[in-house]
């Protein structure tokens, strides 16, 4: 009887490194896809100016953005993300674009407004294009849609808001990849001493501001990179998203006071329905005046 040959170690060894790679592979396709882009984290972030005025203190401004609503974001979860931002109690609620994934192939666009029309804020509800607001016929839906929900889109144009005796100014640009942006008449006749708000979905936009007033401008669009890996960074990010790509920059141009730039992760997905290492993102945003000595 012949002895039965045993297989050398470093088979067995390929064979459990094979296993141990398939294993991992699989396990983080299944938390990028089924996992992560079902979760919501809530980024609480202080903006710290002297433009903020003692009427101003304290002022909670909810940021919203990139929901994509669609085969991927279902009118369920918009209806718990509602319910969340409402526990938030929010002063001021504000969207920066991209609402539904493609005008053109979505069926269920006579059902968001019901739903976006609960959300509540003291001081309104803005919103600005987003460059799939614009695109697949989007253009017009996307405006009366915003309307019937209680928003008040701003399409090159700026809002004076009054708390107290203070003057909040809020702005909106139209989209820069498909819209019709228009800086002059956006800022035209916004008075420097108040609290200046810029909405715009394109968050590199930051660098064409020049010396117009603002001290906080909210975006979206770069949906953090949307897939990140760890000692690399994300895969893509779109134009004019790829030099801010999430979080709070600081920014001196013409004065000593800061001026802040703030980019959402957003809420849904696009191009393909996976996020790795950028949670989707509700920004409750308040005004704070510095620490005095």
């Amino acid at each position: 009887m012949k002895p039965k040959h045993k297989k050398p170690a470093s088979f067995k060894l390929f064979i459990l490194f094979a296993a141990i790679f398939l294993l991992t592979a699989g396990s983080i396709y299944y938390y990028a896809r089924q996992i992560e882009p079902n979760l919501l984290r809530i980024e609480k972030v202080n903006i710290i100016t002297p433009s903020v005025t003692a009427d101003l203190i304290g002022m909670r401004i909810i940021l919203i953005s990139d929901l994509h609503l669609g085969k991927f974001y279902s009118l369920d979860k918009l209806r718990k993300l509602v319910t969340r931002i409402n526990s938030l109690k929010p002063d001021l609620v504000v969207f920066t674009g991209d609402l539904i994934d493609n005008f053109s192939q979505y069926r269920d666009s006579g059902k968001v407004a019901p739903i976006l029309k609960q959300i509540k804020a003291t001081l309104g509800k803005y919103a600005v294009y987003g460059n799939h607001d614009q695109g697949g016929g989007g253009k017009h839906q996307y405006l009366r849609l915003m309307s019937d929900s209680g928003f008040k889109v701003l399409v090159n144009e700026n809002k004076d808001l009054m708390v107290g005796r203070s003057k909040l100014n809020i702005a909106g640009l139209d989209d820069f990849l498909l819209g019709s942006p228009d800086l002059k008449r956006t800022f035209k006749q916004v008075d420097p001493d108040s609290f200046d708000l810029l909405l715009v979905h394109e968050p590199d936009v930051a660098d064409r501001l020049g010396s117009y007033p603002v001290d906080l401008q909210l975006s979206g669009h770069s949906h953090g990179g949307q897939v990140q890996l760890p000692g690399y960074g994300s895969l893509y990010t779109p134009p004019l998203a790829r030099k801010y790509t999430e979080g709070l920059y600081t920014f001196y141009r013409q004065s000593h006071k800061p001026s802040y730039l703030y980019v959402n992760r957003g809420i849904g997905t696009t191009r393909l329905p996976f996020r790795f290492d950028s949670i989707p993102e509700l920004t409750l945003l308040t005004l704070q005046q510095p620490a005095t000595h």
